[in-house]
């Protein structure tokens, strides 16, 4: 029994590492409609940030994720106005899926040119040893805590800054209609920009708590735990900050499951399954609204 709850409280953590990649997918996807799949990338390179200010430059752990996530934010930006804002009237959804792909296989050669192919040691960067329980039959880890508590305030943040802020309202406006938000005054163009900002800076949060629980870095650390959020996204309602923080956890927990119940090599298999099952039982997801399309 208490086996089985350390599995679960395993998955609740590291389904709370997608929930916060996911966050970023279901924002844009939300507001801009385009699927950034270079995503993954921005939490690579928030990871190696985060390592070269602990290990190169001697920040502290704190110190380190906020320079982390001040280089993706400007990431998320510079990405944004370069590659994709020249594709934003495109006809076709296909130049900007391409593009996003070419994004994210030039963040992962950038990283190889950089740091190389060979593997950092990560250092945690949360000290605290973590609790024990059940006369020290269940010990749970401090990352493990850290990281469940961080999911929480992500997605109370996110609720908050959308439903009380003016730049919030202005990313729901633009989400249900851009040219009726552009009527009403808004910038669209900033909107968007901001949207790339958050998501890139909460990648960076993502994986800083990615690499301290599984602690090892190279430049292809964010490309499956990028795919599994999108995944993840996708179960919960695309478009839904709730239902991304659902569809998270929810993989998390099966991930785990399986890995421990099942075999640790059909569990992304089991994973990608969950995927298609949703997709042909309820293709808007969890928490998703079906579109109602106009003719």
């Amino acid at each position: 029994m208490l086996n089985f709850l350390n599995t679960i409280i395993n998955g609740i953590s590291l389904g709370s590492i997608y929930a916060i990649i996911a966050l970023g997918y279901t924002m844009v996807y939300g507001i801009a409609k385009m699927l950034n799949f270079a995503h993954g990338d921005v939490i690579m390179v928030g990871g190696y940030l985060v390592y070269t200010g602990m290990i190169s430059w001697g920040f502290n752990p704190l110190l380190a994720i906020l320079f982390a996530c001040i280089g993706c934010t400007m990431l998320g930006i510079l990405t944004e106005r370069v590659a994709y804002k020249p594709l934003r009237g495109a006809s076709s959804n296909l130049a900007v899926l391409i593009t996003a792909i070419g994004v994210s296989y030039f963040l992962q050669n950038i990283s190889l040119l950089i740091f190389t192919a060979n593997p950092k040691s990560f250092t945690s960067v949360i000290t605290w040893e973590g609790i024990s329980l059940a006369d020290g039959q269940l010990k749970i880890q401090g990352i493990t805590i850290v990281t469940i508590v961080a999911g929480i305030v992500v997605l109370l943040a996110l609720q908050l800054f959308i439903k009380r802020t003016k730049a919030g309202q202005a990313m729901l406006a633009v989400s249900e209609d851009k040219g009726a938000a552009t009527l009403m005054g808004i910038d669209v163009n900033k909107t968007i920009s901001l949207t790339f900002a958050i998501g890139s800076g909460l990648a960076a949060i993502a994986g800083a708590l990615l690499c301290s629980a599984y602690p090892v870095l190279t430049p292809y650390t964010g490309a499956m735990p990028g795919i599994k959020a999108f995944v993840a996204a996708v179960l919960g309602g695309i478009g839904s900050i709730p239902g991304a923080m659902l569809g998270g956890l929810l993989l998390g927990v099966a991930e785990t499951l399986s890995k421990r119940y099942i075999s640790t090599q059909l569990a992304d298999a089991i994973v990608f399954a969950i995927l298609i099952v949703m997709l042909l039982v309820r293709p808007a997801g969890l928490l998703g609204k079906k579109l109602q399309e106009k003719v």
